[in-house]
């Protein structure tokens, strides 16, 4: 079978048959292509040879080749000069996401996104989002930036997802196209991590979280500490890094020893070293809760943790549609795993439902209906709510103020309710389950537990 790569989480690969079918793929072997020097084998837009076999769970397949690429855009490697990282191939135009703030796009990200694309003949459009929100000092701003991509020859559009601006022109410049579109990371878990902890601190409990998210570390805007800097303390004679503090909360990240144009792109041993610093060598004091915001799949970063800390228990999120699904239960899958051993405490369903302000008694399933819900019942462990997909949440993380913050609203009453039935499963846990032990891990022999 023929197919195209529609994503990649790390080891998986989601290919899309010539009937649209959507098959999670691993890869035969290593694939090498002359003259290139790649981190990723297989790429988003990859077009592949996939040999397909019948599983309990349905259709797997493996990819045997790639086909020659007309081309691909990549980002280089920092530590590994000689690597490159191939974020997706076969691209007939890209879409650049820019802020002004909330997060920022810097020009410096912006330049190199465009030297990028132009060395493998890539269109580029550059897209201006949020015009809705700016003031007017903001507002200029943006157009002297957009003028200056104007006039070395760029095609830019000022868009707005609230007033649905310029959308349609967009999606007419997507059609019959192979698009990327890229830009700073999203919300999702993060922003639920941080509105977790928040409430957690108003019940009165003492909270930290360790932002483990190396790659794309968005802890420090979610609380507004963006900036900061921890401040060296002596504990015991020896000299220790204090988090940072707001909203009652305790908080490090590596996003405070970066700056914000900065790319991490560090190899699993350099990530290792970076989350024990802020594990061991951080005066965290007498905690509740540590809360830890992990990246996305299954990984180099969950291996550490695991590795590092006796883990409570793990709380998976996950949104209703089948695609994320996938993923979310090969979550659950590593830590159920015989040699790691982590309880899952239970699942969490994120933008659930909509339910639009002027209608506070709809709901309107954009993603599915119920997902995340049917399969921790699949799965046999707890669903712990959901959580509806409300514009106040995207806004409250951009500000720096979790959305668990606003009083007598649909989403504090949400957030509250899963909170309560984390604890209630936590609870349960200690009582009727044993310590989890940290995990040793090798090159020889994968993950055997600590005796």
């Amino acid at each position: 079978m023929t197919g195209v790569v529609y994503k990649s989480t790390g080891s998986w690969y989601h290919v899309k048959d010539a009937q649209g079918k959507l098959i999670p793929c691993r890869i035969k072997g290593k694939f090498r292509i002359e003259g290139l020097t790649s981190t990723s084998p297989v790429a988003v837009g990859d077009v592949v040879e996939v040999t397909l076999k019948d599983t309990q769970d349905g259709q797997e397949g493996v990819i045997t080749d790639i086909q020659t690429r007309k081309n691909y855009i990549v980002r280089k490697s920092v530590n590994l000069s000689k690597q490159i990282h191939i974020i997706a191939a076969n691209i007939d135009r890209a879409f650049l996401l820019v802020t002004l703030n909330s997060p920022p796009t810097y020009p410096a990200f912006i330049d190199r996104f465009l030297a990028t694309a132009e060395a493998y003949g890539i269109d580029v459009v550059l897209l201006f989002n949020k015009e809705d929100a700016y003031n007017k000092s903001d507002a200029e701003q943006m157009r002297s930036m957009k003028k200056l991509y104007e006039n070395i020859g760029y095609t830019c559009l000022d868009i707005s997802a609230l007033k649905r601006t310029n959308l349609e022109a967009v999606k007419t410049m997507m059609e019959g196209k192979t698009c990327m579109l890229s830009g700073h990371s999203g919300v999702g878990k993060s922003t639920l991590t941080a509105n977790l902890a928040v409430t957690l601190s108003q019940m009165g409990c003492k909270v930290g979280v360790l932002d483990a998210d190396i790659y794309g570390p968005s802890i420090p805007t979610m609380f507004d500490v963006e900036g900061k800097k921890p401040l060296s303390v002596q504990v015991d004679g020896k000299s220790k890094m204090a988090p940072v503090e707001n909203y009652g909360v305790k908080v490090l990240s590596i996003g405070f020893f970066t700056q914000p144009n900065q790319a991490v792109v560090w190899r699993g041993p350099m990530a290792t070293k970076a989350l024990n610093q802020m594990i061991f060598g951080a005066d965290w004091g007498e905690l509740d809760f540590l809360l830890i915001d992990l990246p996305p799949g299954t990984g180099d970063i969950h291996l550490s943790i695991v590795q590092s800390l006796p883990l409570n228990g793990a709380v998976v999120v996950s949104t209703p549609q089948n695609l994320a699904l996938a993923d979310t239960k090969k979550g659950i899958a590593m830590f159920q795993q015989e040699s790691i051993d982590v309880p899952v405490l239970g699942i969490i369903e994120n933008m659930a439902y909509f339910t639009p302000e002027e209608l506070p008694g709809n709901k309107y399933y954009i993603f599915g209906k119920q997902g995340a819900e049917n399969l921790a019942e699949d799965k046999n462990v707890p669903f712990l709510g959901a959580l509806p997909l409300v514009q106040s949440v995207r806004e409250a993380a951009d500000l720096g103020r979790p959305a668990a913050l606003q009083e007598g609203t649909l989403v504090q009453q949400s957030i509250t309710e899963v909170t309560q039935n984390l604890v209630t499963q936590l609870l349960k846990r200690n009582t009727t389950l044993p310590p989890t032990k940290a995990v040793a891990i090798t090159n020889m022999v994968g993950c055997e537990a600590i005796k």
